[in-house]
């Protein structure tokens, strides 16, 4: 019996007949998946009227809805996280990571340097720019609770607080990305599925991806990211707007930062309908490229000897406290991980679906090992010198009693500006900083819009343009209204959706990676097959 299951040929069943686009309709000249673009189109415009007729309501659902979900889940939140990391480190060691995507024949089809600017501005986008200097100086002046409760004001407070930074933005959201990612890429390029989110569940339900569990999955991928994106892009309008009040006095407004987002919408439309190489392509490569010119001032312009040791700082702190964030039990620092870490996770979870997506289909012809290396540690390399630099200098600059940052923080979107007035060249820097901000911010509504539009094409990468230029106005619409509906306590409505949306899709994660993981297996057992095959045949 043994002998004959060790010879017995495996059939390759995770293929389907499945066309692409198969359940469309085409009102109006249209392109659409039926129902996953009505459901979730439905959703957004319903949301959009709730907060805007009822906007005290809506914050106070939002945030009752927060705080249970933070209480009663933030272990499955932290707990999810590391074991992203680990599944995603541990496909790099092992022989799946020899499995190209598209097949052994697929080669890349972007350069290097393309290809990791278009992950990295679509990965992190203004979440760089508006936190990487208030949230370590936050942690270090105990503005809204610190890490592991350790006191503020001290060297052991800087490392904690440069580590901490490091624990939100350096393997743990990438691992989460990496999961989508591949899923995608794998069952898109190898098995040729649609590339939506659904497919990844083929080995768990079968066909029954195609039928209304699929449409349920899809919905709820199009809607974590739509709040996802929104909660990018509403972060994205304070900071340019706090940035314009600090240089030149304009006053500081929600409707100063409903025209913000109305402005980049209308950029990231003409952008969205370029399409990857035309737009999003140029404008990601636009950005790495300011991002890099603003990044080697802030090294320059301020200390490079103290660089240097922020980058040793920061790399200590991460070692010696993710374990310790990583705890989900028996924490002390509730506030802390709670108003932050689970927030965190969730918009990165939130943000999963589009990243994902868009990682996956600029990555035909990679290597596993390959691409999750590049997914995964590549971001964090770059992270931790970006953050060196800019929260090290924040940091260096309240030690030392050196301007605004000395009082801590008083609003969050002007930290970045408090930073760089305290250097050469402070008003050119501060210019140098809104820019980025705001191609950051296109770059993430366009490349969220194509991702958003293919989920809910069916698939399909080439739908009309109209169907684009809806998904862009449905993120500025849902980020305006989140902003208004928030008022005084904006930043608070943002975050409240971002974890809102992303609890159901945590399960839907974890459930995506035991999918990828039976893939994986039964596809290193066929090119075993198909190598001894070919021994045989010899």
């Amino acid at each position: 019996m043994s002998e004959k299951q060790h010879t017995e040929p495996i059939e390759d069943i995770y293929r389907t007949d499945y066309e692409i686009g198969q359940d469309n309709i085409h009102p109006f000249g249209l392109d659409l998946h039926n129902p996953v673009f009505v459901w979730s189109g439905g959703t957004a415009i319903l949301f959009i009227l709730f907060c805007g007729l009822f906007p005290d309501t809506a914050m106070a659902t939002l945030n009752g809805v927060k705080g249970w979900i933070i209480n009663t889940f933030d272990w499955l939140f932290l707990s999810a996280g590391s074991i992203f990391v680990l599944f995603c480190l541990a496909l790099i060691v092992l022989p799946t990571g020899r499995i190209r995507l598209g097949g052994d024949d697929a080669r890349p089809e972007y350069s290097r340097f393309s290809w990791f600017a278009m992950l990295f501005a679509a990965g992190m986008g203004i979440g760089l720019m508006y936190w990487s200097v208030a949230e370590p100086v936050g942690y270090f002046t105990e503005w809204a609770g610190s890490p592991l409760n350790i006191a503020g004001g001290t060297e052991e407070a800087k490392k904690a607080s440069l580590g901490a930074l490091m624990y939100h933005w350096g393997l743990h959201p990438w691992g989460i990305y990496g999961v989508v990612a591949l899923t995608l890429a794998f069952f898109g390029y190898n098995k040729g599925m649609p590339m939506t989110v659904r497919t990844g569940f083929y080995p768990l339900l079968g066909d029954r991806v195609w039928g209304r569990t699929g449409n349920v999955i899809d919905t709820l991928a199009t809607i974590a990211t739509l709040f996802g994106l929104a909660t990018s892009l509403g972060f994205g309008a304070l900071q340019a707007a706090g940035g314009g009040s600090f240089l030149w006095g304009v006053p500081e407004s929600l409707w100063v930062e409903v025209l913000i987002i109305t402005v980049v919408t209308g950029i990231a439309l003409w952008s969205v309908l370029q399409g990857v190489d035309g737009g999003v392509k140029v404008l990601s490569n636009i950005n790495m490229g300011i991002a890099g010119v603003l990044l080697l001032f802030v090294i320059f312009a301020g200390s490079v000897t103290g660089f240097i040791g922020n980058v040793g700082t920061t790399i200590a702190g991460y070692v010696e406290y993710i374990l310790p964030l990583s705890n989900p039990v028996g924490r002390a620092d509730t506030a802390f991980y709670h108003n932050w870490t689970i927030f965190y996770w969730a918009w990165w979870i939130s943000w999963s679906p589009f990243v994902g997506m868009f990682v996956a289909q600029v990555s035909k012809g990679r290597t596993i090992r390959e691409f999750l290396t590049a997914v995964l540690l590549v971001p964090t390399v770059v992270s931790i010198v970006w953050m060196a630099a800019f929260g090290g200098s924040g940091i260096d600059q309240a030690m030392q009693g050196i301007g605004e940052l000395t009082k801590g923080i008083d609003d969050e979107s002007l930290s970045l500006f408090h930073m760089l007035e305290n250097m050469p060249l402070g008003m050119i820097t501060s210019v140098v900083g809104i820019i980025l901000a705001l191609v950051f911010f296109v770059t993430s509504s366009d490349s969220g819009s194509l991702v958003v539009d293919t989920i809910t094409a069916g698939g399909k990468t080439e739908a009309p343009p109209a169907q684009r230029v809806f998904w862009a106005c449905a993120e500025g619409f849902v980020a305006a209204v989140l902003l208004l509906a928030g008022g005084a306590h904006a930043l608070g409505a943002l975050q409240a959706a971002a974890i809102t949306t992303a609890l159901p899709f945590v399960i839907v994660l974890l459930l995506m990676m035991v999918s990828l993981a039976m893939a994986l297996n039964r596809e290193l057992k066929l090119r075993r097959q198909e190598a001894a095959a070919k021994v045989g045949a010899t």
